[in-house]
């Protein structure tokens, strides 16, 4: 039995008390950090210790700070409060990263350490000191503040359907619309919102290539493809391990994606299948509406993880009480939803764009899962073992959409509309794969010819979305949203290649379900166990504690669909 514990929050280098203001008010405590000696294995662990404690205070600083802007990103003090972080704090305390990396690795006592989480710790601590150069922290602090621009822009865009004011989230929503005429519409009306920014948005990725370019030069890399696998941690796959996935997904996922949306244009009775076709119920039926408001859709999905197990419950219960859930769309809100790790209070924050559509429902599954995620990680000793790589942290999420299934009678009272639920889901599943696919392939073509024009990205996305996309929805007269629709991905501008993560856990999700759908005690253990782990052991350790493989071979990714598929038809 797990159950929820209050996190004791214990510093023996900063005073309980203690509040950031400026990088004055902090360097005190680096420099004792740095002024300490390390004669002995104890005087490492203690090193160690403080060090975590001080890093997870300003990583929970930061993260409010991050928080509060993204909840209300028209708010000047709240964008100043994150400036002053990225701009005065970060670059000066990760000067301190590179002296402290090479006093643990250099301390003579770094290999008496224990296997367990140490391990993982020293490697990534040797990949830092490898890649770091000082001339790259102004670039990173540019970075941060240019990444920032997209969220702002962005979040600002509205859209007028009969006379209200709606977010893009909350407009997309029409597009389930059985009227096609009010679904073509509410298409481009948001089509012309986004491209409105199109010149603005191609300006801001020129720049961040542009320095991120020159991040990689500077640390010898030959270019930030290369860079980013380094500074990642990515020790357990490299690029040609994702030129293959592409081609698998290519070759097994693609000819399914044509399937359905050949039975989608034909069930629809449509001449030309258009992409504001793509979210209706093909039969016709009224859109799923699975709550109404965010505080309905929180208690739902708190009634659904009490089914799994009372612990997953009492983690969103917890949450409740300490106020960590900002659910509904509204203007000034970043898009987009994230599950906001807090190392200090160890309960993080959920943030997201609820609209009434199972796609927020679903997101909040994702983003609940993230956080039993964190809550199950929050004790271990060092923040290093608590930051799991995204391969992992995405399984937790992704696993949790599907294991949640056979309870989303929580949502739904009518068994023909939770049926509808769960095949729009899993169909949805079908797409993510090329769609990351896509977007990993474009990133990878990106960095590869970083010189590249604006003309040159266009053709070269056209040609990538291309060889992932259906080749039955039809484009002609749009071709110019076609062309932009990369735009939309905020993990381009604002966590350049952090998204083949998300197609890795997916394989590692479906894996999941499948032994639940065999064995529901013993696959939730097994999921809760790798979890619990941490990044205390490598990737494929954790996956196999999970009870699945770490594969993304193109014989496993066809078992994996064949299942998928299977699951559909039988829903």
């Amino acid at each position: 039995m797990r159950t929820i514990t209050p996190t004791a929050i214990h510093r023996e280098l900063l005073p309980v008390d203690f509040n950031l203001s400026t990088w004055e008010s902090v360097l005190p405590f680096f420099e004792e950090l740095s002024n300490k000696k390390i004669e002995t294995l104890e005087d490492l662990n203690q090193f160690c210790l403080q060090r975590s404690e001080l890093e997870s205070y300003l990583s929970e600083n930061f993260a409010w700070r991050y928080i509060k802007m993204s909840c209300d990103n028209q708010n000047p003090e709240l964008q100043a409060s994150y400036q002053q972080f990225v701009n005065e704090i970060m670059p000066n305390a990760s000067v301190f990263d590179d002296e402290w990396n090479k006093k643990v690795i250099d301390s003579g006592f770094a290999d008496q350490l224990p296997k367990t989480g140490y391990s993982i710790m020293l490697r990534g601590m040797q990949k830092a000191i490898e890649i770091f150069r000082e001339e790259n922290i102004p670039i990173f602090t540019d970075l941060n503040n240019l990444s920032t621009e997209y969220g702002a822009l962005t979040g600002a865009l509205m859209v007028d359907i009969e006379g209200v004011e709606k977010t893009l989230q909350q407009a997309a929503a029409h597009l389930e619309s059985t009227n096609r005429k009010e679904r073509e519409e509410v298409y481009h009306k948001i089509a012309e919102k986004r491209l409105s920014l199109k010149d603005d948005l191609n300006k801001l990725f020129q720049q961040l290539i542009e320095k991120r370019d020159l991040v990689a030069k500077n640390a010898n890399f030959e270019n930030f493809r290369d860079y980013s696998f380094a500074s990642l941690g990515r020790f357990d796959y490299s690029p040609a391990d994702c030129f293959e996935f592409h081609e698998a997904v290519a070759e097994t996922v693609v000819p399914i994606l044509n399937e359905q949306a050949k039975k989608r244009k034909e069930a629809l009775g449509l001449d030309a299948l258009k992409p504001w076709d793509k979210a209706v119920d093909p039969a016709g039926r009224k859109p799923l509406k699975p709550f109404e408001t965010g505080q309905e859709l929180l208690e739902k999905t708190i009634r659904v993880f009490e089914k799994m197990n009372p612990f997953l419950g009492d983690c969103l219960k917890e949450m409740v009480k300490l106020n960590r859930f900002d659910l509904d769309s509204r203007k000034g809100k970043n898009p987009g939803g994230y599950n906001y790790p807090l190392e200090e209070s160890g309960f993080p924050f959920i943030f997201m764009n609820a609209a009434g559509q199972v796609r927020d429902m679903v997101t909040l599954l994702h983003e609940g899962g993230h956080a039993v995620h964190s809550i199950l990680d929050k004790d271990l000793p060092i923040n290093a073992f608590r930051n799991v790589p995204s391969e992992v942290a995405e399984l937790a999420s992704m696993s949790m959409e599907l294991i949640t299934m056979e309870h989303w009678d929580e949502y739904f009272e009518n068994p023909e509309e939770e049926k509808r639920a769960k095949i729009k889901h899993l169909e949805d599943i079908l797409e993510t794969l090329p769609w990351v696919a896509t977007i990993d392939a474009f990133q990878h073509w990106i960095y590869e010819n970083p010189k590249h024009t604006a003309e040159e990205r266009e053709a070269a996305w056209l040609k990538i979305y291309g060889k992932f996309s259906d080749s039955v929805t039809d484009w002609s007269g749009l071709e110019v949203n076609k062309a932009n629709l990369w735009q939309k991905q905020l993990h381009l501008f604002e966590v350049p290649f952090y998204y083949i993560e998300y197609a890795i856990a997916q394989l590692g999700a479906l894996a999941v379900w499948r032994n639940y759908c065999q064995n529901p005690e013993k696959a939730l253990n097994q999921y809760l166990d790798a979890l619990a782990l941490g990044y205390t052991v490598p990737i494929k350790e954790i996956y196999a504690t999970a009870g699945i493989e770490f594969n993304f071979s193109k014989k496993y990714i066809a078992e994996l669909m064949a299942f998928l598929v299977e699951k559909i038809h039988n829903s």
